[in-house]
């Protein structure tokens, strides 16, 4: 009992020298950080940051041990890849783009005329798009196999949210300045993303949202496509699944043209059949590829020997031919849209970046090469602006014509240019020829390319790893493809 009082006082002591360490402690810490504020740097100013992103995007530092290039040099090579690889460019592996750049064109065409009426503009327009921005593209970007033109779901964007501005019916001059106007506005956007390093905004979109959105719109897409397929003269302007069967119906009840039908079903049917064959079979990857040209070749020429026009068949009928003509002039800047269309370019720009940058990705992965995203952006936002000053609408990169592209062996961005200068050729001399082309024939072909937008493994891999972003992805399907709206309510 007698040791207590000293085993209390020993504690007391042993205490009060650890609350002695920790003050000590703590002033010795609070003294280090006063003194690391005192003499650290000043953070630096936001404008330095912003040329520092800048320059990291375009002139980015050699790895080490390797000697410093030419500053101009340097710069030239980032904004144009072309002048690095191209100098170790072979005639052998310019066969295997000629071949593939060929491929490309023959799917190309046909596809190009199809999604320019998705879009509500003139044939022509959609060829356009497949001769300027590939180009472009060509000597800015970095990927070897990525196909550039106009797709399904970019050209059903723009028709739907400019429609709800301006009635293409109603008005087809001031739609279309609207269309090239958006399409400048689009390119600025991607150049912006990607010169200030934003790249992070794509990643930003959820992936449960875009298989939904992709999926919805492959419905809509679709629905669109009934009015060519059944030769409809009077069509509703909304998406959603319950107004156009309604509107099939009562169409059906009027009078209309089987023919167109069993043309486009016929077609639709043999396009389908030579997708099956050439996966089943890799080395006849041309097949599916050759079979869109085939199609639209082969019903023209039905059409123009038995006159099938005077007998109820649609056919294109509208077709200009030529050169690119320039189309500045045509850019609204001042006009009462132009707020609405910087809106709808920043979508675009979004989902075509989305798309673009996923395809490039994917087959990179595959080759084993690298794809920086924010040079990416700069290429197709590069793209864009040339094109809205060209009479091209926004354009991006296909995932279907990149696996045609990347089947038929291309090595490098050369089949781009050789696709480019194909449908040129098309468009300087065989236009007229075009002028038969039922529309049924162009339904099909767009029709055939829907099943690639519905991702049904992917939509089955988030409902077993998140309920809730499956959730997701159903809301975006079915606000997508349910909700009646004059094209769709993809503006608000």
């Amino acid at each position: 009992m007698s040791n207590m009082p000293a085993d209390n006082s020993m504690t007391e002591l042993q205490q009060l020298d650890a609350d002695t360490a920790t003050a000590t402690a703590t002033a010795t810490g609070r003294s280090e950080r006063a003194k690391w504020l005192l003499t650290s740097p000043d953070p630096p100013a936001p404008w330095h940051q912003l040329f520092s992103s800048i320059k990291q995007t375009l002139l980015p530092q050699p790895k080490p041990k390797q000697p410093r290039p030419n500053r101009p040099f340097l710069f030239m090579q980032t904004l144009f890849p072309i002048l690095k690889w191209g100098k170790n460019y072979k005639a052998a592996m310019f066969k295997n783009d000629l071949l593939a750049g060929l491929t490309l064109a023959s799917l190309c065409i046909p596809q190009s005329i199809g999604y320019a009426n998705l879009a509500k503009m003139d044939p022509q327009y959609g060829l356009y798009t497949s001769v300027v921005p590939p180009l472009i593209y060509a000597v800015m970007g970095s990927s070897r196999d990525i196909a550039i033109g106009p797709v399904a779901v970019v050209s059903l964007l723009l028709s739907a949210m400019i429609s709800k501005v301006v009635d293409p019916s109603v008005d087809p001059v001031t739609y279309r300045r609207t269309v090239f106007t958006v399409t400048f506005f689009t390119g600025a956007f991607q150049t912006l993303f990607g010169v200030f390093r934003l790249g992070f905004l794509v990643d930003f979109l959820s992936h449960a949202a875009i298989v939904g959105f992709m999926g919805g719109a492959a419905i809509v897409i679709g629905l669109q496509q009934l009015k060519g397929l059944l030769g409809l003269s009077h069509f509703t302007p909304k998406t959603d699944v319950v107004s156009v069967f309604g509107a099939v119906i009562k169409a059906l009840h009027q009078q209309w043209y089987p023919l167109n039908a069993v043309l486009g079903c016929s077609f639709l049917i043999f396009i389908l059949i030579t997708r099956f064959i050439g996966q089943r079979n890799r080395k006849l990857f041309w097949l599916p590829a050759m079979a869109p040209l085939f199609s639209v070749i082969l019903s023209t020429l039905i059409v123009y020997l038995s006159k099938g026009d005077e007998h109820g068949i649609k056919i294109v009928k509208h077709f200009k031919g030529g050169l690119n003509p320039t189309s500045v002039h045509q850019l609204n800047f001042g006009g009462p849209h132009v707020g609405e269309a910087a809106k709808i370019g920043l979508i675009c720009a979004l989902i075509a970046l989305t798309e673009a940058i996923a395809v490039g990705r994917s087959f990179a992965s595959i080759k084993g090469y690298h794809l920086e995203g924010n040079k990416e952006m700069v290429a197709m936002g590069f793209m864009n602006i040339i094109g809205s000053l060209t009479s091209c609408y926004t354009a991006t990169g296909s995932f279907s014509r990149t696996a045609v592209n990347y089947s038929a062996g291309c090595e490098t961005v050369v089949s781009n240019i050789v696709m480019s200068i194909t449908v040129l050729i098309c468009l300087l001399f065989f236009t007229k020829l075009l002028y038969y082309t039922p529309l049924a024939i162009l339904a099909s072909i767009i029709l055939s390319a829907l099943p690639g937008l519905i991702d049904l493994h992917a939509a089955y891999n988030i409902w077993k790893v998140d309920k809730l972003d499956f959730m997701v992805c159903l809301g975006a399907f079915l606000g997508f493809s349910l909700v009646p709206s004059k094209s769709a309510s993809l503006s608000r």
